[in-house]
Order: structure tokens, then sequence, then C-alpha cells
């Protein structure tokens, strides 16, 4: 049926006019997912954690507050993230070069090492969740992604 969507679990159709619907339960799901599986990536690394990570190594550092505007979080939240990652050894302060001042988060050399390893975990469970796609539904899907996150 043209500008039909289907119900996760369920065999009739949804028109258009409820897709939007469909959507953002799916797309709670999908959320939910994601952070259960971060626990079992690494224990100690929750979702907000390792994005924080990925963050930090795609900057190259920056200032805690950066973060917080950056993720639209709390400060106070990425605060207790940020000493979390500082016990677990994960990330460090350092003076900021353009402002002594100031203080920037930077990966560690396990930091580094966690964040590669718990990405490439992420990487085979999409793999193997995405196996059995056809190349052009795989191609649509990163293209809707790409398309409803900018």
């Amino acid at each position: 049926m043209e500008g039909a969507v289907q119900h996760r679990g369920e065999g009739g159709p949804v028109h258009s006019a409820d897709a939007v619907e469909t959507i953002q339960r799916e797309m709670t799901v999908f959320a939910r997912r994601a952070r259960a599986a971060a626990g079992r990536l690494h224990p100690e690394l929750s979702l907000v954690s390792y994005t924080l990570l990925g963050h930090l190594e795609e900057s190259g550092g920056c200032r805690a507050t950066d973060l917080a505007a950056h993720y639209a979080l709390d400060k106070s939240t990425v605060s207790r993230q940020v000493a979390g990652l500082e016990r677990a050894g994960l990330i460090e302060r350092r003076p900021d070069p353009a402002d002594q001042r100031v203080q920037a988060l930077h990966l560690t050399r396990s930091g580094r090492h966690v964040l590669a390893q718990v990405t490439e975990s992420r990487r085979a469970a999409f793999r193997e969740r995405l196996a059995g796609w056809p190349e052009e539904d795989l191609s649509r899907f990163a293209e809707y992604l790409v398309r409803y996150n900018a």
C-alpha cells in the first residue's frame, strides 16, 4: 500500500497520517536499546559517557561547559559524568592553551583504548543487526538518518 508504514510486530499498515507516531515510538525503542547495549559493552560507561568521550576525541578536547552546550545538557549532569570519567582514568584535565585559567578535558590513553573497544563492539552489533538487509535498504536507511539528524 502506497504511503503506509508497518507497525513493529503487527500485521496491518499504518497510513502516513500515523507515521509520525510510529517514528516517535520506534525512535524511543531505539534509544532504550542503545542505552542498554552501552551498559553491556562497558559496565562503567553509560551512553552519555560514551557520547562525551566520542566528542572529546573528535574535538581534540574541550571544556565541560562546551560539552554541556553542545549536547544541551545541564552543567551538573556533565559535571557528574566528567567526575566519573576522571575517576575511571578515561579523561584528564589540562590547562587550555588559549586561556591558562581554563581547564580543558582530554582523553587519556586508557580513555582512547576504551572508546575504541566500545566503538568496535557497537559497530559489530550494528553489522549483526543489519546483516540481512539488502544494500538498497541500508543505503536508504543511512540517508534517512543523515537527513533526520541534519
